[in-house]
């Protein structure tokens, strides 16, 4: 009787692979091992769309994130079928380590919106992470007035889940240029 061969690659039901999983939980180890092997796809979508890159984001996976960004085949602005990309989650889930990570990208869309026309900033202002928001408005390419598909802005969301302290750098950065907002002692 012979063995089947081991298929590292090899997606499960949802489309996840071994890599992927390993990125969501942080296996570093794992995630080394997997990404040496010819047979694996460091950058393979799942059934949304979701990427090993998107899930380690997701998750605040720094050490994973820095393996899979130093890969030139892994796109680090690639959106899921909803149009959230890696930035989008780490954001959304208030992830700054590795938001600062993707803001060192020149391949990385700041502002990218997604199919509901919400941003990074805007998951950042809705879920109320003050970090991560101050280090996107920082940024000249984010646009804090950015209207989504729901005529809302960033700080429509901010207010609505009653994030005083994002609601308040929302603000400030509304009423300076970039340059201005970087030098205020926020």
């Amino acid at each position: 009787m012979g063995r089947e061969e081991i298929v590292a690659d090899r997606p499960d039901g949802g489309g996840r692979t071994l890599l992927s999983r390993a990125a969501e939980n942080g296996h570093g180890g794992v995630v080394k091992l997997l990404l040496g092997r010819k047979d694996v796809n460091p950058d393979k979508p799942d059934n949304r769309g979701r990427t090993p890159l998107s899930w380690a984001a997701e998750n605040g996976r720094c050490g994973v994130v820095k393996l899979l960004l130093a890969r030139e085949d892994v796109n680090p602005d690639k959106p899921h079928t909803d149009g959230q990309t890696p930035l989008s989650w780490a954001a959304e889930h208030g992830h700054d380590g590795v938001v600062k990570l993707l803001l060192g990208r020149k391949d990385v869309n700041l502002d990218r919106p997604d199919n509901c026309g919400r941003t990074p900033l805007s998951w950042a202002a809705w879920s109320g992470h003050d970090r991560v928001v101050k280090l996107l408005l920082r940024r000249e390419e984010v646009n804090p007035n950015r209207i989504d598909n729901y005529g809302r802005k960033p700080l429509f969301w901010a207010a609505l889940k009653g994030h005083e302290g994002v609601v308040m750098l929302l603000r400030a950065r509304e009423a300076t240029t970039p340059a201005q907002y970087k030098a205020l002692e926020i």
